[in-house]
């Protein structure tokens, strides 16, 4: 690529983490909250957790490249305006969304939000768990966050089966279809998804998949809220059969009150699977690698939309 190249991101952490940059490439700060700076921005980087309302404001700027740093993008075709090459943040989130969802499976599977509820009371509570090690773990969703996940599980001596949108063999054996879904459930002890939102996994997990896992199972959502059907969650863990460890809930911000909450064996947290210190250095390097390969001429990583 010859001449100038022009980058926004949505913020000055950003800015610095990304560092100095070769001449001919101009950092600006854009928050997507008004009008662009410039007319034509090579490079916009889309801030983090706003939604995708923001797009809007893309629809008077030329670009070459729109950088979201979310791995989701659900919702971006019907907002992107035409004309856009959309990008999403593979290799951001992996790490921080591995390690929280290893975090809730180890603190429900050995109590330990017992514990401090107990702690909490001023009492010494003394129980018996099963262990992580030795469970049957299915995985569903195996793309760069179910490859982390899988990582981790291993080194806790479980069993994996994992599943895709489609049937192949890697270095670890056979990765199931979809189609076999209802094969593996009842013999998993935890059940982790981690699929994209789209119209086939939209409430994928819905009262038949609950009823199909065995009594005494977790389901593990840190895919999108959508993903699971919230009467049917409800129906399966207020009755004491199954366990619920959730990153994400439909609806999000799950309402003050809501019934899941007072239940002692569903653990929430609140969508904040790639909120660590891992994502910032880790989005840098991103950014970095995409302004790398448009100054080169290349094409960049991750598209994957094009309006």
């Amino acid at each position: 690529m010859s001449g100038s190249l022009t980058v926004s991101v949505p913020d000055e952490f950003l800015r610095d983490a990304i560092g100095p940059q070769p001449p001919g490439v101009d950092v600006l700060v854009w928050d997507m909250k008004g009008p662009a700076p410039r007319p034509e921005i090579d490079i916009v980087v889309v801030p983090y957790m706003v939604g995708t309302g923001v797009l809007a404001q893309l629809a008077t700027v030329k670009t070459k490249l729109v950088q979201s740093l979310l791995n989701g993008y659900d919702g971006v075709a019907q907002i992107l305006p035409p004309g856009h090459v959309y990008a999403n943040a593979k290799s951001v989130h992996e790490t921080s969304t591995a390690e929280l969802t290893l975090a809730l499976i180890l603190a429900l599977q050995r109590g330990i939000p017992d514990y401090v509820r107990a702690s909490l009371e001023g009492k010494w509570r003394r129980d018996w768990h099963e262990s992580l090690a030795d469970r049957n773990v299915l995985l569903i969703g195996y793309g760069g966050v179910g490859r982390a996940i899988e990582e981790r599980l291993l080194a806790f001596e479980t069993k994996v089966t994992r599943l895709a949108s489609h049937a192949r063999t890697d270095e670890r054996g056979q990765i199931f279809a979809m189609d076999d879904l209802f094969d593996h459930l009842g013999e998993a002890d935890i059940v982790i998804v981690i699929v994209p939102l789209d119209e086939s996994t939209t409430h994928l997990v819905n009262d038949q998949f609950l009823s199909a896992m065995h009594d005494g199972a977790m389901l593990v959502n840190v895919a999108r809220g959508q993903v699971a059907d919230t009467a049917a969650l409800l129906k399966h863990a207020s009755s004491g059969r199954l366990r619920l460890a959730l990153d994400v809930t439909d609806p999000e911000p799950l309402p003050d009150g809501h019934p899941l909450f007072a239940l002692s064996n569903v653990l929430i947290s609140p969508h904040v699977g790639g909120a660590s210190s891992a994502a910032l250095p880790r989005m840098a390097r991103l950014v970095n690698r995409q302004i790398g390969l448009l100054v080169e001429g290349a094409p960049p990583d991750n598209v994957v939309l094009r309006s």
